[in-house]
């Protein structure tokens, strides 16, 4: 049986007193995953395009995957227990070896997200992981009216 998705993108990487707020979202919705300060900062940097004077942990995963023949097809957000989010990374190789090849991988969400916006990846989050986060739309909203221009508050 196939589970429904939701399609999100990054709406917003915040600064926050313990590491980063990713806030991910649609039209309808935008939710805030917590993150440490590390990933938050390849996240923003693979949003805006930012050269690195040297290759971080994700350039070095996602150029393995290149030199194996292989790609983030997509990441799913699939599962949320006891304030930890879940999330898969589904990897599509085809090279002289093996012909077509697909491999998911458990991950954190924040490596989950850092490494699908490097590929250009689309990003999921299951229905029921959907419909049960609050939404966050008018803080992102307020913070980002209220901060305009300026770096961005901690929020934690």
């Amino acid at each position: 049986m196939e589970k429904s998705v939701v399609e999100v993108e990054v709406k917003n990487v915040l600064a926050t007193s313990a590491g980063s707020a990713i806030f991910l979202g649609n039209e309808e919705k935008v939710f805030v995953i917590y993150v440490d300060h590390a990933v938050g900062s390849a996240i923003n940097m693979f949003l805006h395009g930012t050269p690195k004077p040297r290759p971080q942990t994700h350039d070095l995963f996602g150029d393995v995957l290149v030199a194996l023949g292989a790609r983030v097809e997509r990441v799913v957000i699939n599962d949320f227990s006891d304030t930890v989010y879940y999330a898969r990374i589904i990897i599509v190789a085809e090279n002289e070896l093996e012909e077509r090849k697909i491999v998911e991988i458990d991950a954190r969400p924040s490596d989950s997200i850092a490494l699908g916006i490097q590929a250009e990846a689309p990003i999921f989050v299951a229905s029921h992981v959907w419909e049960a986060v609050e939404d966050m739309s008018i803080v992102l909203r307020k913070m980002e009216d209220n901060n305009e221009g300026t770096d961005f508050p901690d929020i934690q």
